[in-house]
């Protein structure tokens, strides 16, 4: 090898300035170990949906076993008293929470015109536990809460299934005191009729499956909330305290 290693100033042929090369810092080698170190990126539900304090207060934790086993029983009550091939809907108690926001939301949608008013009533119902879950979990990192929402939505979705069947095979009892088949304001009646005959022929059909579709949230949701029962186990805590920053995390 020749005895300066030094770089010309420039190629001969190419005219390249090769000092500048030399004169460029070297990258330090990456270390394997100190990228498998760097945590990776929570998915959307490890850090939303499937959301575990670091510290869960025992007692809370066993309220929350407490509520799971109340729900599922009266889940299973509502299932039993349901069937909405025959006009039943159960639930009597969760029918009246929903109620009012059914009624509120045809005042809410109404400047919207009269097709939006009916079904703002629906809409409504629905938004009620959909904005409570979201509210758990930006607010309180609440991934349970959201669970037993999720499973209110169920029971509206249920309710609504029920109230389409009703706008084929009227046999319901309106608020306003009258059987479904004496009043004209049924909403799914008018609303089936806006979209089209197709849909009011079928109402029975979408109903059973719209009902059908409820059954399987509120089952989710309590599925939901009991795997998030069995994540917490593990971090459990006699502190009171335990779970007070949950929503700063």
């Amino acid at each position: 090898m020749p005895a300066d290693q030094a770089l010309p100033a420039a190629c001969p042929a190419c005219g390249l300035v090769l000092a500048k090369f030399a004169s460029l810092p070297l990258r330090a080698p990456i270390d394997e170990a100190d990228e498998a170190d760097e945590p990776a990126e929570e998915s959307f539900v490890a850090r939303w949906l499937l959301h575990v304090p670091a510290e869960v207060y025992r007692v809370y934790w066993y309220w929350r076993i407490a509520a799971l086993v109340v729900l599922t029983g009266y889940t299973l009550e509502i299932f039993r008293d349901t069937d909405i091939k025959y006009g039943d809907l159960g639930g009597w108690f969760l029918g009246k929470v929903i109620l009012p926001w059914h009624e509120a939301g045809h005042l809410i949608f109404r400047p919207f015109g009269e097709f939006m008013m009916i079904l703002g009533g629906t809409l409504a119902q629905h938004l009620f536990p959909i904005i409570l879950g979201v509210a758990l979990l930006i607010k309180r990192r609440d991934s349970f809460g959201a669970a037993l929402a999720f499973w209110l939505l169920g029971y509206s979705v249920i309710y609504t299934g029920w109230y389409m069947h009703d706008a084929g095979d009227p046999q319901g009892m309106m608020v306003n005191g009258q059987s479904s088949a004496e009043t004209d304001g049924h909403d799914f009646v008018n609303i089936f009729s806006y979209m089209g005959g197709w849909w009011l022929q079928r109402a029975t059909t979408i109903g059973i499956i719209v009902g059908r579709l409820g059954e399987a949230m509120m089952l989710a949701g309590l599925g939901w909330g009991a795997y998030l029962v069995w994540l917490q186990k593990e971090n459990l805590s006699d502190s009171p305290f335990a779970e007070s920053q949950v929503g700063k995390e």
